[in-house]
Order: structure tokens, then C-alpha cells, then sequence
């Protein structure tokens, strides 16, 4: 690899922007998401843990007509649906679609 042809490529780059002023330029940003893992699922509500901390379980949907298959074990995922000061009312069995958000599992079911 020739690092000097990725030099004159930098330099040829910011040159050609030091020409085209600001008001050129367009600006594009993009959100990727690693892995080839979906960004939320289907998962269904057994219970209150407490406020609106609720235990769920991940949910594959199969066939029109057939209940969801559950998966995996029991996560904590908190309703953004509900107060966080004051116990949560959705009744469990309750299907949601949740998505994980740094260290937490969360989802939206109004109640």
C-alpha cells in the first residue's frame, strides 16, 4: 500500500473544500446500527417488576392464526408509556414491540 498517493489524495480533498467556500458544501450524516441484528422485536409482557419495569420475553411470530413462539429468557424492559413514578397497570400477556437502548430494554405500551 502506498501511503503516499492516500497524502496527496488528503491533501487534493481539502484543498478542493479551501476552494468551494462554506456555503458549498453540503453537509450528509448517517446512523448505522451494528451487526445484522434487527434495531427492535416482538416480545410479550409477563409481569409487573415494579413502577414501569416490566418482565418480557422476546416473541417469534410464525403463522396468521398461531400465538407467538416465545424465546430466551425473561429481560427487564421499561414502558415509556407510563410514569416512572408510580406503579405500572399493563396487564400481562400484553404483546409489545421493544428495542434495546445502551445497557437498557424499553418499549411503549399506552395503557
Amino acid at each position: 500500500m502506498n501511503n503516499g498517493s492516500s497524502f496527496v489524495d488528503s491533501q487534493q480533498t481539502l484543498q478542493r473544500l479551501a476552494r468551494t467556500g462554506s456555503e458549498a458544501r453540503q453537509e450528509t450524516s448517517v446512523v448505522t446500527s451494528p451487526g445484522a441484528r434487527a434495531g427492535a422485536w416482538a416480545a410479550k409482557v409477563k409481569s409487573n417488576s415494579s413502577y414501569n419495569v416490566y418482565n418480557v420475553r422476546a416473541v417469534e411470530i410464525t403463522e396468521p392464526g398461531v400465538p407467538p413462539d416465545e424465546m430466551g429468557q425473561d429481560v427487564e424492559a421499561v414502558n415509556l408509556a407510563e410514569s416512572f413514578l408510580q406503579q405500572g397497570t399493563l396487564p400481562a400477556g400484553t404483546y409489545v414491540v421493544m428495542s434495546r437502548v445502551g445497557e437498557k430494554y424499553i418499549f411503549y405500551a399506552p395503557v
